[in-house]
This record gives structure tokens, C-alpha cells and sequence, in this order.
């Protein structure tokens, strides 16, 4: 009798969900290199903190904004924004959410370890209002700052301090602290276990406000277990198997043979994501380069002929099996600011190239190495090499250096790079994002700059892009695109297409398809 009365009560606590385990077996070709939420503001490391952490106003299928941690926000003043916080919220290791957890984890996220400083880079301070209100004061009007918050993960205070973590782990030194490996979030699932290149367990937390809203009400998913696979043909054969459910990044060659297998369902759409190259524009002499005394990529010239040099119909054609959309312009149609006629590329004309090259000073070309991941974006090898041998066409002798995500963010974030390639999603789907991180002169301000690892600097782009901080309604689409006009004639970067992204699951599973390339499994089904 106490047994069935154990059972029973378990099914009572179950309640939301159907009792019977649903476990999604997860697989992507990169794991996150930290687990610490305010230390890296890069997708792999997003797709897993999401599935633990909330944020204060989070995101719709549609990534539209809703209530997250916050059920409501308004611009009280124009530089005062009152947030109203929920009730009845624990972290996942008992902790009360209150206000005071939010003055917290805004103040941490703007610590100078902080790689999230480009989404609270106008607050002054953070005040509670209240046990669950907080007032949140900016250095100028924010017109934004709701779509910045929706990518702030929310921290226990008592946790992070007992934890000697008060502020985030410094990546660029290597840094070994408990956060990087632990978490205590709000959110739809709590960590089990980790185990960093092999595998990461998150089991359901019945206790998430979530799950009375409309939007999970039919998740059932108890259990995910997130695997790094490197290999594609493994990941892919692990899938095909039935070892894996859910493959985040299937490679775009195998498409055709899992739309074809039984069992098997692809989903496809676009991600707000952009595919560039930048450069080194900042020292005198480049560190990895056989030009001594001078540095070609400060010459429009020489930025000019490796943009001519591109052949991107080729690169969509055969490397990406027409799954990307080339481009002439900073981020996609989806993100506030775009403008089409500022989305023009620089033709493919390899005399030209070779032609501006002889005027700027290298008739026989010069040799530089290439930085690019081999795991983070879509056949982003590949198209290094492709870019490589169209380099060397012209003259440019170009050592391809390919490595793993965390070796290579690694590197890149220490200056140690002369050329190198990166991909961009928008998480907030506004222009300013782009342009403060990438293009911005790293000066020391808030997010200015963040990953403008080239180290470009010019003073009529950083003016416009502390007028779009401001500005509002007309005048500030106005502002994006002579932004744009002038990365289109300046050439700091070297835009080449806008992702597309298919995810490949077994038939049984059923999510949204997300353009921000986010699985969010507390919206899933298993069947």
C-alpha cells in the first residue's frame, strides 16, 4: 500500500508532463568552452545555458519579446526603466528570485570579464524598487534595452558569492572557476551532470513558471542529453543509428540522404547569422604575414582586391549546395536597420584585384595565414579553403589556419590573428548590436567594439554608431544606413553570406525551427 501511495504521489508531482520519461539525445560538432553566464556571448555556449538559465524578457517562436523573469516593462522616464519581477521563483537549488538577484547579475554583466557588456552598455545603475521591482537607470535613453535584456542570464546572488564567482570567469587567461563547469539557474532545466567534450545531462525542473504558459503546455521532454561529436560523418551515422534524436548542425552534403531516410525529418529556414572576414587594420606590422615594415590590410586597396577576388556565386554554388543567401551588408533582412539597396557586393573580378594590388605596392602579391573554425559555423573550413585558393589567384600566398571553436575564439580574443573569418548572429535584431561590436573603435566603453578583433577604427563610424544608441523613428534608420553606405565603401569587413541552417531530428520530435539557430526544448514534443 505505501508503495502504490509512493507512486501515486509521484505521478501528482509529475502532474504537468506525462510520468514516462522523454529523453532528447542532443548532438551539435562543438561543445560550450564555459558554462559561466555573463563570461561568453557565443552560440554554443547560449544553446545550453538557455535550456538552465531564464532571462528577464525572453524570446517567442518568432523572436518577438514576451515576459520572461519580468512580467512587465515600461520606460517610466526616458532614462528609467521599471520592470515588475514574478513571484514565487526559485533557482534550482531552493533560492527565493527577488529583485535583489537582478541588481546582481546586471552589475556582474558589466564587469570588464563580462563579454556581455554590448547589452547593458548604457545602464548607469541597477536599484530595486521593491523585493520584486527594479528600476534600471541609463547613461543616455535606451531605446532598446528590452531587446538587449532578452540576453541577460539572470544569477542567484547568494549562490554566485558563495561560489567566490561575483563577477565572470576571464576567458583570455584561461581562467579555472566554479561557474565554468556549474550552474544554478531558473530555467526549464537544471544540469546533472557535466562532463566538458563529452557530455552535458539537463533534467526537467517541474517546478519552472514556464510550464503554465501556452506556449509548453504540451512539451513533454524530461530529460536532454547534449554530446559534442566533432565528426560529421559520426555525428550524422549516430543520428541514422538511433544513438542520437537531434543533430543541431547536420553538414549540408548529407541532407539529400536524411531527407530520403526513414524516420528521419530535416528542418530548414534562415538564421539571422552573417558570414564575414576581417582583418588586421591596427598594427604597423602584421604577425603573420612575409610583408615586413608595413601592413597591406591598411590599404582600401588591398582590402578592395581580396572582395574582387571572391568568386561567392562559386562558394554558394559548390561549398554551401545553395544553402546561404551571399551578401554585401553587415546582417540580414530580419534585423532592424537592413536596407536593400545598401546589400550590394563588390564583383567578382579577379583583374581588377590583381590590378589594385600593382597600385597598391604589390605587383607579386604577399603571403598571410587565414584564422577560421572548423566546428562552429557551416562548412566553415570549406569555405576558408575556398577563399584561400581565390586569394592565391591573385597573388595572395594564404597559409589556412583551422582549428577547433575554443582554440579559436581563444586566439582571436588575445589580437593574435592578422586575418580571420567569424560569423554573426543578432540576438537582439537590431542594427546597433552589428555595428557597436564589430565595428566600433575598441576605446574601453561598454560593448564598443567587443569583437572588433581587427582593431578598425574610424571616427565617422564611431559617431553613427553612438547616434544610433540615441535616435529613434527616422532619424536613426537614417543614421543605420549611412553606416552601412560607409562599411560598403571603407571595407573593414568582407561580408559573404547569411546563413542558412537545417537541423535533422528523428521523426518522433517535434520544435520549433528557430532563425536565431536555438533549439529551445522546453517547447518540445517527443512522440
Amino acid at each position: 500500500m505505501r508503495q502504490w501511495i509512493a507512486v501515486a504521489l509521484l505521478a501528482m508531482v509529475l502532474g504537468g508532463h506525462e510520468a514516462a520519461a522523454r529523453t532528447v539525445r542532443w548532438a551539435a560538432s562543438g561543445d560550450p568552452n564555459t558554462l559561466d553566464p555573463h563570461s561568453q556571448n557565443v552560440g554554443t555556449v547560449a544553446m545550453v545555458l538557455q535550456q538552465i538559465y531564464d532571462t528577464l524578457i525572453t524570446r517567442t517562436e518568432t523572436l518577438g519579446l514576451a515576459p520572461g523573469l519580468a512580467l512587465t516593462w515600461e520606460q517610466a522616464e526616458p532614462n528609467r526603466w521599471r520592470l515588475t519581477l514574478r513571484e514565487g521563483v526559485r533557482f534550482h537549488e531552493g533560492e527565493a528570485f527577488t529583485a535583489d538577484d537582478v541588481v546582481f547579475s546586471l552589475t556582474r554583466a558589466l564587469a570588464p570579464t563580462s563579454n556581455f557588456g554590448i547589452y547593458v552598455d548604457t545602464i548607469e545603475s541597477v536599484r530595486e524598487a521593491g523585493p520584486l521591482a527594479v528600476d534600471i537607470i541609463t547613461k543616455t535613453p535606451d531605446p532598446i534595452l528590452p531587446n538587449k535584456l532578452a540576453s541577460v542570464f539572470i544569477m542567484s546572488r547568494s549562490w554566485s558569492e558563495r561560489n567566490n564567482a561575483p563577477r565572470p570567469q576571464n576567458t583570455r587567461t584561461r581562467e579555472e572557476m566554479f561557474t565554468v563547469r556549474n550552474t544554478n539557474g531558473t530555467g526549464a532545466f537544471r544540469m546533472t551532470v557535466r562532463e566538458p567534450d563529452v557530455r552535458t545531462v539537463m533534467a526537467r525542473n517541474d517546478a519552472w513558471w514556464g510550464w503554465r504558459e501556452p506556449t509548453s503546455a504540451n512539451a513533454n521532454v524530461t530529460e536532454i542529453v547534449f554530446r559534442p561529436i566533432t565528426s560529421d560523418p559520426t555525428r550524422i551515422a549516430a543520428l541514422l543509428s538511433g544513438e542520437v534524436d537531434f543533430v543541431l548542425d547536420p553538414p549540408l552534403q548529407d541532407l539529400a540522404r536524411l531527407r530520403a531516410a526513414p524516420g528521419i525529418r530535416v528542418l530548414e529556414g534562415p538564421e539571422v547569422r552573417t558570414i564575414f572576414l576581417a582583418f588586421d587594420t591596427f598594427r604597423d606590422e602584421l604577425l603573420y604575414s612575409d610583408v615586413r615594415g608595413r601592413n597591406p590590410f591598411r590599404d582600401l586597396r588591398v582590402r578592395q582586391a581580396l572582395y574582387h577576388a571572391i568568386d561567392i556565386a562559386a562558394i554558394n554554388r559548390t561549398t554551401m549546395r545553395g544553402q546561404s543567401v551571399p551578401t554585401g551588408t553587415l546582417f540580414p533582412a530580419q534585423v532592424n536597420g537592413y536596407v536593400q539597396s545598401e546589400d550590394v557586393r563588390l564583383p567578382f573580378d579577379a583583374a581588377r584585384a590583381r590590378a589594385l594590388l600593382t597600385e597598391a605596392g604589390y605587383p607579386q602579391g604577399f603571403g598571410i595565414t587565414l584564422d577560421c573554425p572548423n566546428n562552429r559555423y557551416i562548412n566553415d573550413e570549406q569555405i576558408c579553403q575556398a577563399i584561400a585558393a581565390m586569394w592565391a589567384r591573385i597573388g595572395v600566398r594564404t597559409q589556412l589556419n583551422a582549428m577547433p571553436l575554443a582554440p579559436f575564439f581563444a586566439k582571436i580574443q588575445r589580437d593574435d590573428t592578422s586575418a580571420y573569418l567569424l560569423g554573426w548572429g543578432v540576438p537582439t535584431l537590431d542594427a546597433l548590436y552589428s555595428f557597436q561590436s564589430l565595428l566600433a573603435t575598441r576605446n574601453g566603453g561598454q560593448g564598443d567594439g567587443i569583437w572588433n578583433y581587427g582593431r578598425y577604427s574610424n571616427p565617422a563610424m564611431d559617431t553613427l554608431i553612438q547616434r544610433m544608441k540615441v535616435e529613434s523613428g527616422p532619424a536613426r534608420q537614417a543614421t543605420i544606413t549611412e553606416a552601412l553606405r560607409l562599411m560598403r565603401t571603407d571595407v573593414p569587413i568582407i561580408p559573404l553570406h547569411h546563413q542558412m541552417i537545417p537541423w535533422a531530428m528523428r521523426s518522433t520530435i517535434a520544435i520549433p525551427h528557430m532563425a536565431n539557430n536555438q533549439p529551445y526544448f522546453r517547447w518540445a514534443r517527443v512522440e
